[in-house]
């Protein structure tokens, strides 16, 4: 069975990224040229689509573009220990943003608590809050 062929628009609405996107990825080396089809147009596949979903994936999981090539080079497994190093690396920063966010939570609570007991004050403990280092 032949495998489905996609013009770069029809890929780019495919993985659900813009054109541009596809563009980058290619002159980044994150995306293989693909093979030109009888006519001069470009003609890419299934396979494609899911470089391009693993690298919209690793993006939302905090990986940086480094980061997602070094993977997709080590993508036959080979090499775990490095892939490991890399996502513990990402799994600590992410550990590190959880805790940030948690004391700003915190501190936003704090303010949101202050300015709900003295809505007579005539400045907001908010913005007075805010502008504190």
């Amino acid at each position: 069975m032949a495998q489905q062929a996609f013009t770069v628009a029809r890929l780019a609405q495919a993985a659900g990224v813009g054109v541009e996107t596809i563009r980058y990825y290619e002159r980044r080396g994150l995306l293989a040229q693909p093979r030109r089809g009888a006519g001069t147009y470009r003609e890419y596949d299934r396979k494609h689509v899911a470089r391009i979903r693993f690298v919209k994936r690793a993006q939302e999981l905090g990986f940086t573009l480094a980061e997602i090539e070094t993977l997709l080079r080590l993508d036959d497994g080979a090499d775990r220990a490095t892939i490991r190093e890399i996502a513990s690396t990402r799994l600590s920063q992410i550990r590190d943003r959880v805790r940030d966010l948690r004391r700003m939570e915190k501190a936003l609570a704090h303010v949101l608590a202050a300015c709900e007991r003295h809505a007579e004050a005539p400045h907001c403990p908010i913005i007075e809050a805010i502008g504190q280092e």
